[in-house]
């Protein structure tokens, strides 16, 4: 995570509100914003340097990396190479995925495919997002929400009935004008013009997307749970992308979660963009205990849903065992 710290008093001078305002519409108190010298591929190497850690692995021993965001480093190179050129993982093939705060749930949904062709490999998943770059300080109701920050996960062999069970992602094509970054691309190059009429900020129908939520989601994690023979009331974790924390309570009780935890980080750290889910999976791992159900959903940009289920493996009680066969794909945040 970026050190510096950002409160609502600060944020709330630059965007002519106040922070009782600020917490109360999005239940934020504070998050982070990159130092200036850093760039969206500096945040990724330590979100994977960390998960490198807690896997116990070499960055040689990654045969994948894929790195999820909406604001690389730059149009060209991938965001991936760069990480992979810090890292030294020389032998992984990278690449990038936009599918804004969808993407770290898409990332895992690609890497299990991956893993599925070429048993005993491993993926480096690592969705990091610095949106303090593009935003509208002018446009309360959205510079207030977004901030930056990493996340990352190993995703690897592990034996039945642990791991990743079973994925849910879908699009709405039709919905894309509600979150966008008009400028900077081939329909709409960056020129001055583009910079002055602020083209190249963050925008977002905060009450649209909402809506959207509400009415989307809650069908696509029946169809995942209902799927994977399992009912939502036997989900021990939820941990839904951190938008805004009005919207998860909402959420919530739309799906009527109230045997699961919901984990939230979004009063510490305020919505990272694809990187929320990440960071809050690494931060609820601590809570979980050996074959717990947990689920994940993310929604952004696009407008794109991407859920998973995963049945959880304590690391301890594994390495207890002497398991042989692997079939099927772990998580180590």
């Amino acid at each position: 995570m970026p050190k510096a710290e950002i409160s609502n008093e600060e944020v709330a001078e630059r965007v002519g509100a106040t922070p009782e305002w600020i917490e109360r519409k999005t239940q934020i108190r504070t998050r982070r914003y990159a130092a200036p010298s850093e760039a969206t591929s500096d945040l990724a190497v330590k979100a994977a340097h960390r998960a490198l850690l807690g896997a116990g692995l070499l960055p040689e021993q990654i045969d994948y990396i894929i790195v999820s965001t909406s604001t690389g480093d730059s149009p060209s190179p991938p965001t991936s190479n760069l990480v992979q050129d810090a890292l030294g993982a020389d032998r992984a093939a990278c690449f990038d995925l936009n599918v804004v705060c969808s993407g770290f749930v898409y990332g895992l949904a690609l890497a299990r495919g991956l893993l599925d062709l070429h048993p005993g490999r491993r993926a480096l998943v690592v969705a990091a997002d610095v949106y303090s770059r593009i935003l509208d300080f002018t446009d309360r109701r959205t510079a207030v929400l977004f901030a930056d920050g990493a996340g990352a996960a190993i995703v690897g062999p592990v034996p039945e009935p642990y791991g990743l069970i079973d994925v849910e992602l879908g699009s709405h094509g039709e919905a894309h004008q509600l979150i966008r970054v008009e400028a900077g691309g081939s329909r709409m190059p960056a020129s001055r013009e583009t910079v002055e009429s602020g083209g190249h900020y963050f925008r977002m129908n905060g009450r649209g997307v909402s809506e959207f939520v509400l009415e989307h989601v809650p069908p696509v994690l029946q169809r995942l749970v209902e799927r994977a023979g399992l009912r939502l009331d036997q989900v021990d974790h939820f941990i839904p992308h951190q938008g805004n924390g009005n919207l998860m309570n909402d959420l919530v009780g739309r799906l009527r979660l109230d045997t699961a935890r919901t984990h939230r980080t979004i009063d510490r750290f305020a919505n990272m963009g694809s990187a929320s889910v990440a960071v809050t999976l690494d931060h609820a791992a601590h809570d979980f205990r050996d074959g717990d159900i947990v689920l994940l959903v993310g929604f952004g940009g696009g407008i794109s849903i991407g859920s998973c289920l995963l049945r959880w493996a304590d690391p301890w009680s594994l390495r207890e065992r002497e398991l042989s066969p692997v079939a099927n794909d772990s998580l180590s945040t």
